[in-house]
């Protein structure tokens, strides 16, 4: 090893310790459950509350999602579908709508309705003072590595107004 090798390993320490990535041994998460009025989100296993996040929104976050762009974040039962662990806002596990009544009712009001909705951290300092995404939810980026870690693909997850 060189000696600016040798310089610049103190440096990368903190990133390493900072990982993404974390184990989770905790019990099973069986359901996600968010209040959006009360921008609350909590992992359930069985009735018992294990841990709960504030959350930010839609930009537009009364109401159930109707189409593409119109910033509200869905209603309904869904289930974790996807995980993304290279997502732009730092890690982000996917959200199963739109279901078939979803793209049912989009179908008869003729228009698109949308996708891609997730769960993710977020590209700035958390402020809980507005709401800002196109429709998913957002946590603090520490607890997104807990929830990346621990819900795992079909897990199911119930989204309240």
């Amino acid at each position: 090893m060189d000696r600016r090798t040798f310089l610049a390993l103190p440096a990368l320490l903190p990133a390493a310790a900072c990982s993404r990535f974390i184990e989770y041994d905790g019990p099973e998460v069986t359901r996600v459950v968010v209040w959006k009025e009360d921008r609350l989100m909590s992992l359930f296993h069985g009735d018992e509350v294990l841990e709960s996040y504030e959350i930010e929104l839609g930009f537009a976050p009364v109401g159930h999602k109707e189409q593409y762009g119109d910033g509200r974040t869905p209603e309904g039962e869904y289930f974790i579908d996807r995980r993304n662990p290279n997502s732009q806002w730092y890690l982000s596990i996917g959200i199963s709508y739109p279901n078939e009544e979803d793209r049912a009712r989009a179908r008869e009001a003729g228009v698109n309705p949308g996708g891609d909705i997730f769960i993710h951290g977020t590209p700035r300092e958390y402020r809980r003072e507005e709401d800002w995404t196109v429709g998913c939810i957002a946590v603090k980026n520490r607890e997104m590595r807990h929830i990346y870690a621990a819900v795992q693909i079909g897990t199911p997850i119930t989204i309240h107004p």
